[in-house]
Protein backbone atom coordinates (compact mmCIF):
# COMPACT_ATOMS: atom_id res chain seq x y z
CA UNK A 1 0.00 0.00 0.00
CA UNK A 2 3.04 2.29 0.89
CA UNK A 3 4.66 1.55 -2.39
CA UNK A 4 1.58 2.54 -4.39
CA UNK A 5 1.34 5.95 -2.67
CA UNK A 6 5.03 6.39 -3.20
CA UNK A 7 4.87 5.13 -7.02
CA UNK A 8 2.10 7.38 -7.33
CA UNK A 9 3.56 10.50 -5.45
CA UNK A 10 6.44 10.03 -8.47
CA UNK A 11 4.40 9.53 -11.41
CA UNK A 12 2.56 12.66 -10.21
CA UNK A 13 6.27 14.48 -9.65
CA UNK A 14 7.21 13.25 -13.25
CA UNK A 15 4.04 14.55 -14.69
CA UNK A 16 4.20 18.16 -13.08
CA UNK A 17 8.03 18.45 -14.21
CA UNK A 18 6.69 17.71 -17.60
CA UNK A 19 3.80 19.92 -17.58
CA UNK A 20 6.01 23.02 -15.98
CA UNK A 21 9.05 21.78 -18.46
CA UNK A 22 6.70 22.02 -21.46
CA UNK A 23 4.96 25.27 -20.51
CA UNK A 24 8.67 26.95 -19.64
CA UNK A 25 9.39 25.82 -23.15
CA UNK A 26 6.08 27.32 -25.31
CA UNK A 27 6.92 30.58 -23.26
CA UNK A 28 10.85 30.74 -23.92
CA UNK A 29 10.08 30.01 -27.44
CA UNK A 30 8.72 33.54 -28.70
CA UNK A 31 10.80 35.26 -26.16
CA UNK A 32 14.37 33.60 -28.15
CA UNK A 33 12.48 34.34 -31.56
CA UNK A 34 11.82 37.73 -30.51
CA UNK A 35 15.28 39.30 -31.95
CA UNK A 36 14.86 37.55 -35.66
CA UNK A 37 11.19 38.62 -36.26
CA UNK A 38 9.47 41.63 -35.72
CA UNK A 39 6.44 39.73 -35.60
CA UNK A 40 6.81 39.08 -31.92
CA UNK A 41 6.52 41.64 -29.18
CA UNK A 42 6.22 42.08 -25.73
CA UNK A 43 2.92 41.92 -25.66
CA UNK A 44 2.06 38.91 -27.06
CA UNK A 45 5.23 37.10 -24.82
CA UNK A 46 2.86 37.97 -21.39
CA UNK A 47 -0.33 36.86 -22.91
CA UNK A 48 0.98 33.89 -24.09
CA UNK A 49 2.74 33.26 -20.44
CA UNK A 50 -0.76 34.48 -18.68
CA UNK A 51 -2.66 31.33 -20.92
CA UNK A 52 0.58 29.12 -20.00
CA UNK A 53 0.10 30.04 -16.18
CA UNK A 54 -3.72 29.63 -16.34
CA UNK A 55 -3.53 26.27 -17.81
CA UNK A 56 -0.66 25.33 -15.85
CA UNK A 57 -2.75 26.28 -12.82
CA UNK A 58 -5.57 24.59 -14.02
CA UNK A 59 -3.84 21.51 -13.69
CA UNK A 60 -2.53 22.14 -10.24
CA UNK A 61 -5.93 22.69 -9.07
CA UNK A 62 -6.93 19.15 -11.13
CA UNK A 63 -4.13 17.82 -8.93
CA UNK A 64 -5.04 19.34 -5.49
CA UNK A 65 -8.36 17.85 -6.06
CA UNK A 66 -6.84 14.39 -5.12
CA UNK A 67 -9.27 12.67 -7.09
CA UNK A 68 -8.31 8.98 -8.12
CA UNK A 69 -11.27 8.88 -10.80
CA UNK A 70 -9.47 8.81 -14.04
CA UNK A 71 -12.18 9.93 -16.31
CA UNK A 72 -12.07 13.27 -14.29
CA UNK A 73 -8.31 13.94 -14.60
CA UNK A 74 -9.20 13.35 -18.96
CA UNK A 75 -11.56 15.67 -18.92
CA UNK A 76 -10.22 18.02 -17.14
CA UNK A 77 -7.24 17.69 -19.09
CA UNK A 78 -9.57 18.16 -22.08
CA UNK A 79 -10.56 21.29 -21.26
CA UNK A 80 -7.52 23.08 -20.26
CA UNK A 81 -6.11 22.38 -23.75
CA UNK A 82 -8.95 23.55 -25.58
CA UNK A 83 -9.10 26.54 -23.34
CA UNK A 84 -5.26 26.98 -24.14
CA UNK A 85 -5.65 26.62 -28.02
CA UNK A 86 -8.70 28.72 -28.20
CA UNK A 87 -6.73 31.36 -26.08
CA UNK A 88 -3.56 31.06 -28.43
CA UNK A 89 -5.39 30.97 -31.59
CA UNK A 90 -7.61 33.97 -31.38
CA UNK A 91 -4.94 35.72 -29.20
CA UNK A 92 -2.32 35.05 -31.63
CA UNK A 93 -4.40 35.05 -35.47
CA UNK A 94 -7.66 35.81 -34.62
CA UNK A 95 -10.44 33.27 -35.65
CA UNK A 96 -12.59 36.13 -36.89
CA UNK A 97 -10.37 37.72 -39.08
CA UNK A 98 -6.99 39.01 -37.49
CA UNK A 99 -5.99 39.32 -34.19
CA UNK A 100 -7.33 43.13 -33.77
CA UNK A 101 -10.46 42.56 -34.89
CA UNK A 102 -12.97 43.57 -32.67
CA UNK A 103 -15.54 40.59 -33.25
CA UNK A 104 -12.75 37.91 -31.63
CA UNK A 105 -13.94 39.36 -28.46
CA UNK A 106 -16.70 37.86 -28.60
CA UNK A 107 -14.71 34.62 -27.42
CA UNK A 108 -13.78 36.25 -23.93
CA UNK A 109 -17.53 35.50 -23.21
CA UNK A 110 -16.60 31.56 -23.94
CA UNK A 111 -13.85 31.84 -20.80
CA UNK A 112 -16.22 33.62 -19.10
CA UNK A 113 -19.26 31.05 -19.30
CA UNK A 114 -16.61 28.34 -18.58
CA UNK A 115 -14.59 29.81 -15.15
CA UNK A 116 -18.20 30.87 -14.22
CA UNK A 117 -19.51 28.06 -14.42
CA UNK A 118 -16.98 25.56 -12.59
CA UNK A 119 -17.31 28.14 -9.92
CA UNK A 120 -20.94 27.63 -9.63
CA UNK A 121 -20.17 23.69 -9.90
CA UNK A 122 -17.37 23.67 -7.41
CA UNK A 123 -15.42 21.36 -9.36
CA UNK A 124 -18.11 18.46 -8.87
CA UNK A 125 -18.00 16.36 -11.70
CA UNK A 126 -22.15 16.62 -12.64
CA UNK A 127 -21.64 20.51 -12.32
CA UNK A 128 -18.65 20.48 -14.58
CA UNK A 129 -20.59 18.27 -16.95
CA UNK A 130 -23.02 20.86 -17.46
CA UNK A 131 -20.44 24.05 -17.45
CA UNK A 132 -18.64 22.62 -20.29
CA UNK A 133 -21.87 22.28 -22.39
CA UNK A 134 -22.20 25.89 -21.93
CA UNK A 135 -18.95 26.72 -22.78
CA UNK A 136 -19.25 24.43 -25.81
CA UNK A 137 -23.03 26.23 -26.30
CA UNK A 138 -20.93 29.93 -26.29
CA UNK A 139 -18.31 29.09 -28.81
CA UNK A 140 -21.20 27.68 -31.08
CA UNK A 141 -23.02 30.89 -30.50
CA UNK A 142 -19.83 33.42 -31.37
CA UNK A 143 -20.28 32.57 -35.45
CA UNK A 144 -24.37 32.47 -35.21
CA UNK A 145 -23.83 36.10 -33.48
CA UNK A 146 -20.86 37.55 -35.60
CA UNK A 147 -23.45 36.41 -38.34
CA UNK A 148 -26.59 38.04 -37.15
CA UNK A 149 -24.88 41.27 -36.54
CA UNK A 150 -23.18 41.03 -40.24
CA UNK A 151 -19.69 41.55 -39.19
CA UNK A 152 -18.22 39.60 -42.22
CA UNK A 153 -16.72 42.53 -43.25
CA UNK A 154 -14.33 41.98 -39.91
CA UNK A 155 -13.64 38.24 -41.15
CA UNK A 156 -10.77 39.70 -43.44
CA UNK A 157 -9.68 36.52 -44.98
CA UNK A 158 -11.27 34.37 -43.15
CA UNK A 159 -14.31 32.72 -44.76
CA UNK A 160 -17.75 32.13 -42.67
CA UNK A 161 -17.23 28.59 -43.34
CA UNK A 162 -13.57 28.53 -42.02
CA UNK A 163 -14.54 30.35 -38.73
CA UNK A 164 -17.50 27.81 -38.45
CA UNK A 165 -15.35 24.79 -38.91
CA UNK A 166 -12.79 26.62 -36.14
CA UNK A 167 -15.08 26.79 -33.86
CA UNK A 168 -16.52 23.56 -34.39
CA UNK A 169 -13.42 22.07 -33.52
CA UNK A 170 -13.68 23.64 -30.03
CA UNK A 171 -16.99 22.57 -29.62
CA UNK A 172 -16.39 19.20 -30.28
CA UNK A 173 -13.53 19.52 -27.43
CA UNK A 174 -15.13 20.80 -24.71
CA UNK A 175 -18.30 18.74 -25.48
CA UNK A 176 -15.89 15.84 -25.15
CA UNK A 177 -14.84 17.47 -21.70
CA UNK A 178 -18.23 17.59 -20.42
CA UNK A 179 -18.60 13.77 -21.62
CA UNK A 180 -15.92 12.85 -20.03
CA UNK A 181 -16.94 14.83 -16.42
CA UNK A 182 -20.18 13.00 -16.72
CA UNK A 183 -18.73 9.79 -17.24
CA UNK A 184 -16.46 10.98 -14.23
CA UNK A 185 -19.94 11.75 -11.91
CA UNK A 186 -21.16 8.24 -12.74
CA UNK A 187 -17.82 5.86 -12.27
CA UNK A 188 -17.45 6.66 -8.34
CA UNK A 189 -19.34 8.79 -5.72
CA UNK A 190 -17.06 12.47 -6.36
CA UNK A 191 -14.35 12.70 -4.20
CA UNK A 192 -13.98 16.34 -4.92
CA UNK A 193 -12.97 18.39 -1.43
CA UNK A 194 -15.69 20.75 -1.14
Amino acid sequence: MAGNAENDGGRRGRWRKVVWGTAAFLWLAPLIAMPFTPEVNWVEIVECGVILLAAVGAYELALALRTRNSAYRIAVGIAIVAAVLLGVINGAVGIIGSDDEPANLLYSAVFAVGIIGCLIARFRPRGMARALLATALATALVPVIALIAQVTSWWGAASTADVIILSAFFVVLFVGSAWMFHRAAHVRPERIAA
